[in-house]
């Protein structure tokens, strides 16, 4: 069925991000060509949250995709929370249903998913870097899925200490000295802009891990990614991370579950972008 054209009735999505990028509009705007659907899907940033929240809500738009730096400020714009966020305090996706906007998390499940696939074994010790709305959900997963033996890194050491506490993991300033099987990144460090050159770990810390997981998605390999392929790790990626929570918003926002053929053009289409 082909997709109708742009009308009043078109229902809209979009995303907030500091950074937006554009794997999210080319992978929910194939799939909606795929499905025919009568939906579009667009990127902006914001320096006012609140404003942009508003006009959320104000516009009708169905659902919102919310990365850094505005996972955590967002709750408070919000109506109600999922358990998928509640339980995180932080989320990644608005649905918006007649006014009434609601928090979720798929960025968990998506990690969740890629840890279950790659075999993480959940006595193996960690190293998680960050303490943001990503490294909160990151830090539910490992935690729900048995992780006990672990490090939470961050310079801030009140969001550092108080991340680390919720689950029983260790707490550290930085990762210069430290060893572990997994290591994840969940900060910008090698994000496309200011950080993209950053190494988000030592030399030495990633040549002494087994699996390397950067949550960062674009660029698909950031120099972590590039340092762990080059050291013949495990590696990990954020694009995996962003295909499949997507997927999850993609879901939320139209009530349709695309068949995995699907799914594997929309991502194919949104990496080539």
């Amino acid at each position: 069925m082909p997709k109708p054209p742009l009308g009043p009735a078109t229902s809209l999505c979009m995303s907030l991000a500091a950074r937006p990028g554009q794997f999210g509009s080319r992978f929910h705007n194939r799939l909606y060509e795929l499905l025919g659907l009568d939906f579009v899907y667009k990127a902006f940033t914001t320096t006012d949250l609140p404003a942009a929240i508003g006009g959320v809500r104000a516009l009708g738009v169905r659902g919102c995709a919310i990365s850094m730096p505005f996972k955590e400020a967002v709750i408070a714009l919000l109506d109600g929370l999922d358990p998928s966020a509640a339980v995180i305090e932080s989320v990644n996706t608005i649905v918006n249903d007649d006014g009434r906007l609601t928090g979720f998390n798929t960025d968990y499940i998506a990690i969740a998913q890629l840890l279950a696939r790659a075999a993480i074994r959940p006595e193996t010790p960690f190293v998680l870097r960050g303490a943001g709305g990503m490294a909160k959900a990151v830090a539910a997963a490992l935690y729900h899925r048995g992780h006990e033996n672990g490090l939470v890194v961050a310079r801030d050491e009140a969001k550092g200490r108080a991340l680390a506490g919720r689950y029983g993991f260790g707490w550290a300033p930085t990762p210069q000295g430290l060893e572990a099987a997994l290591l994840i990144n969940a900060t910008p460090l090698g994000m496309k802009g200011a950080d993209e050159a950053a190494l988000a770990f030592p030399a030495a810390t990633i040549a002494r891990a087994e699996t390397v997981f950067d949550v960062v998605a674009l660029p698909v390999e950031t120099p972590l990614l590039r340092a762990a392929a080059a050291a013949g790790k495990t590696c990990i990626s954020g694009a995996d991370v962003a295909i499949i929570q997507a997927l999850e918003q993609f879901v939320l926002y139209t009530g349709t579950r695309p068949a995995a053929e699907m799914v594997a053009q929309a991502a194919a289409f949104a990496r080539a972008g």
